[in-house]
């Protein structure tokens, strides 16, 4: 079964179409009300690491690097990631991240990681 993923910044507006709604940043984006976010889940713990995200800098050379890195710390939480495919099993979900850079960022990476586990 595929799982049903969908990756949005957290400004845009949620929709009926975004399912549960999870924020996957370890850090709550600056100006959206926590009312407004229409959130299921805030779940830092699947964030990358404060020294891989740091070192990442949302730099597009480093996006590879960041992935494989990524990778190896979501193998390492299998609590939080147990958490994501359990609301996967239910149906749609859509990852939200606050990073400007649409392609490069931790929940585009997130998403590839958990389709692999679908």
């Amino acid at each position: 079964m595929a799982f049903e993923i969908a990756v949005k910044r957290i400004y845009e507006a949620p929709a009926k179409a975004d399912g549960q709604r999870v924020l996957v940043d370890r850090i709550w984006p600056r100006g959206v009300a926590k009312k407004d976010a229409a959130l299921a889940l805030w779940l830092k713990e699947i964030a990358p690491s404060d020294e891989l995200r740091k070192w990442f800098g949302h730099e597009p050379e480093r996006w590879a690097e960041f992935r494989k890195r990524y990778r190896a710390e979501l193998d390492g939480n299998e609590e939080a990631v147990a958490q994501l495919l359990d609301l996967l099993r239910k149906g749609k979900v859509t990852l939200l991240y606050g990073a400007h850079d649409e392609a490069h960022n931790n929940a585009v990476a997130l998403a590839e990681y958990l389709r692999g586990k679908g």
